[in-house]
């Protein structure tokens, strides 16, 4: 049998009394998830430190929370102050790492460098922070025998089958943290791995209203292209479920809609006298994108809203059979969005060009729910 350990003790409320830890705390994904953390939602969590390198990206997001505890009527958001810590440091460097890692229950390591074009001009860079700084947290635990409850990495789908620089660290990200359990038996390591966050940044959602808003054109790379979309909520609910529900060693997948992205750009541009472009494939870019390969699939369970791959370590996934709920690859070629579903999508997350999102905001693109409305 494999390494079965019991998941978050309360599932209604996995963060109760947590000292969590995020790394990349104050990126797109980070900045949503200490946001989740904080609002109470799923139990008041004792200490939420973020770990940057971004200065100013931290002092804007004190800013952005002390607004937002001012305008809110819960007390959760009022006592932020108590709760959230900044720190200045990077992942790259492992006695910050030790540091920041005693006392801590839980860590999100969202730290990354992902922008495909950039990472295959600075593949090193990519290294250090994609590879190296997985390696130095779960060193860090090993080492210093840190009683941490579990470590959550970021995937992403350019992990599965990579062509590019980034897929290729993440992918090994992806290992990394896989194979540690195997030298931290109380510490659950596991991995949430989604493809496109809309509007998140460097997304392609900001560019396209850029350019309508210019009159055109609005350039794409390939008019066969296709992604996986999910919002900022739904990047948050994935990493909080693979908390909630996760056992050593597994990748969890959400089950998500895809898209041409040809057709993202039509409905945004709408009925707008603007001009598609295609400019052709940037450095590392894939027409579609992987979330579960065809060799995964034989090890993918279903679990709730999700596909669960299994680790491949026998010591981690077990001898026991299981049915795949895949017969083949889980890819963005297959299952897309209608394009009224897509519009939906749009309309739902405040991202159409009339909506006039403020993609530069801390928090995306919609008002964070009170506690209240969150509980209705």
């Amino acid at each position: 049998m494999g390494r079965y350990m019991r998941a978050s003790g309360n599932k209604d409320a996995p963060f109760e009394d947590k000292r969590v830890l995020v790394t990349g705390g104050t990126g797109s994904l980070g900045k949503v998830l200490v946001r989740r953390l904080l609002c109470g939602r799923h139990g008041q969590p004792a200490r939420v430190l973020v770990l940057s390198r971004d200065e100013a990206k931290q002092y804007d997001m004190r800013l952005a929370f002390a607004r937002l505890a001012a305008a809110s009527e819960d007390v959760v958001y009022r006592d932020h102050e108590k709760v959230l810590r900044f720190r200045t440091g990077d992942v790259r460097d492992y006695a910050t790492v030790v540091e920041v890692l005693r006392g801590v229950d839980l860590v999100f390591n969202a730290a990354a460098l992902k922008q495909v074009p950039n990472c295959e001009y600075f593949p090193s860079e990519a290294i250090a922070t994609n590879i190296h700084g997985a390696l130095n947290i779960a060193r860090a635990v090993s080492e210093h025998a840190l009683p941490v409850e579990a470590v959550i990495g970021i995937s992403t789908d350019k992990a599965c089958h990579p062509v590019n620089v980034m897929g290729m660290t993440k992918a090994i990200q992806e290992r990394t943290f896989i194979s540690a359990n195997l030298k931290c038996p109380h510490t659950r390591f596991m991995c949430a791995r989604y493809g496109n966050v809309l509007a998140s940044r460097g997304s392609v959602v900001p560019l396209f209203h850029s350019q309508i808003k210019a009159g055109g054109p609005v350039t794409i790379t390939n008019r066969e292209m296709t992604r996986y979309f999910l919002s900022l909520e739904q990047a948050v609910t994935t990493i909080v479920d693979t908390y909630r529900v996760g056992q050593p060693g597994e990748i969890f997948v959400p089950r998500v809609p895809s898209s041409r992205i040809e057709t993202l750009a039509q409905c945004l541009i709408g009925e707008r006298k603007v001009a598609i472009e295609d400019i052709g494939i940037r450095p590392g870019e894939k027409v579609h994108e992987i979330l579960v390969a065809e060799d995964e699939a034989e090890r993918t369970v279903s679990r709730e809203a999700y596909y669960v791959i299994r680790p491949a370590l026998p010591e981690l996934g077990g001898s026991a059979r299981i049915v795949p709920a895949l017969d083949g690859e889980y890819s963005s070629r297959t299952g897309f969005m209608t394009r009224p579903a897509l519009m939906e999508l749009l309309r739902v997350n405040g991202l159409r060009v009339e909506d006039e999102p403020d993609f530069g905001g801390m928090f995306g693109t919609r008002a964070m729910p009170t506690l209240s409305e969150q509980q209705a």
